[in-house]
């Protein structure tokens, strides 16, 4: 296979590669966009479509005989804007973006759009086309700029700093591979002929998959805000009740813990709400830390706290135990915990109602104390 003709590698193929992946990209960019509205969406949606059609426009040239001097313009033109808009879709992804910011992508575009200029400059020295060689050779070199450039400011800013710099290294090797061929060897380089024609592929999909990715971290990031408490950082109620259901449609050998900060609204009112949110917080980092092998932890209203005991090895009691004296050595405050395990014919909400009562009682017998329903 590698000996056969260069052209049958032709560009043709190596474009209509990368024109798949990008209408994967535009897709899922595009349909972000239209559900979220987000300006990374929006940035990254308009790259892809210069892309598309840059490259569309090269399987046209192509078939219709190569680039000449008008639409070789275009072609680099529209290359160093796509790169320009690819890079501020991803600053973005990671990144609000301020006035700033635009006007350095802003003013990034217009520099390109003047060095394209000189594609028209006319030169004497040399035959035709040694002029067309040093006309293109300004926009050539600001693409290296470019790189340089955008590697230098974007890498510290975002988060898949080695996918980045891959995309940037191989957006550099097929820049270098089309200047070196296209001046010293007039485009008749094999090797370099390929990697101008191949590297773009793996640019495409290393650029795909860090799109991917940090979609998918978005989607975890707010999956995961929408099922956690945002101050003490466990479960929302309507999620905790969702997997205690869960476990009682199974028949699994479950526990609930309720617990309540004892007067805590005294709390509030003599040392600030801010103390009262404080104590939440170790609290229920307390919780987690005990619960950590055993359980989930949530929030099931103001200062209630709530653990799922999903272990059938765990005793409640000394889980309910460990936690209270912990935290009444280490804050301020105690606590009054109430616990009850599954019986057969339990439903999920009079598992959580029975440890809510015994909470009830372990507060009307004193505070500071575990009660097991029923006792």
């Amino acid at each position: 296979m590698w000996n056969a003709p260069i052209e049958a590698w032709g560009p043709d193929t190596a474009t209509s590669m990368i024109l798949v992946i990008l209408a994967l990209m535009l897709f899922i960019s595009g349909r972000l966009y239209y559900t979220r509205r987000k300006k990374a969406y929006f940035s990254m949606t308009l790259s892809i479509i210069l892309m598309l059609i840059h490259n569309m426009l090269r399987l046209y040239w192509q078939a219709t005989g190569g680039l000449n001097d008008l639409t070789g313009f275009f072609d680099d033109l529209l290359q160093a804007v796509s790169f320009v808009l690819v890079n501020l879709g991803i600053y973005q992804l990671y990144n609000p973006t301020k006035r700033r910011q635009y006007i350095y992508f802003c003013g990034l575009i217009v520099l390109a759009l003047g060095v394209s200029v000189f594609h028209f400059y006319p030169t004497t020295s040399g035959n035709a086309q040694q002029a067309a060689l040093l006309a293109d050779l300004p926009i050539n070199l600001y693409m290296f700029v470019l790189i340089f450039v955008c590697a230098y400011m974007i890498t510290p800013m975002v988060g898949q700093q080695g996918k980045f710099q891959t995309i940037m290294t191989l957006f550099f090797a097929k820049q270098t591979a089309h200047t070196i061929n296209t001046y010293m060897f007039a485009g008749e380089h094999k090797w370099l002929t390929l990697a101008e024609w191949f590297l773009p592929i793996g640019y495409i999909c290393i650029l795909f998959l860090l799109l991917f990715d940090r979609i998918v971290e978005l989607m975890q990031a707010i999956y995961q805000s929408s099922i956690t408490d945002g101050l003490t950082k466990v479960y929302t109620r309507k999620y905790f009740d969702k997997r205690v259901a869960q476990y009682i449609r199974l028949n699994k050998k479950v526990a609930v813990l309720f617990s309540d900060i004892d007067n805590f609204k005294k709390l509030n009112d003599t040392k600030g709400h801010h103390m009262g949110d404080e104590m939440l917080k170790q609290v229920a980092l307390i919780m987690q830390q005990e619960a950590e092998d055993s359980g989930i932890v949530g929030r099931y209203g103001g200062e209630e706290l709530v653990v799922l005991i999903t272990d059938p090895d765990t005793s409640p009691a000394k889980l309910a135990e460990n936690i209270r004296r912990r935290i009444e050595e280490e804050t301020i405050v105690t606590v009054s915990m109430g616990y009850s395990s599954f019986k057969k014919g339990n439903t999920a909400q009079q598992l959580v109602k029975q440890a809510d009562e015994a909470m009830y009682k372990a507060k009307k017998t004193g505070k500071n104390k575990v009660v097991r329903f029923g006792a």
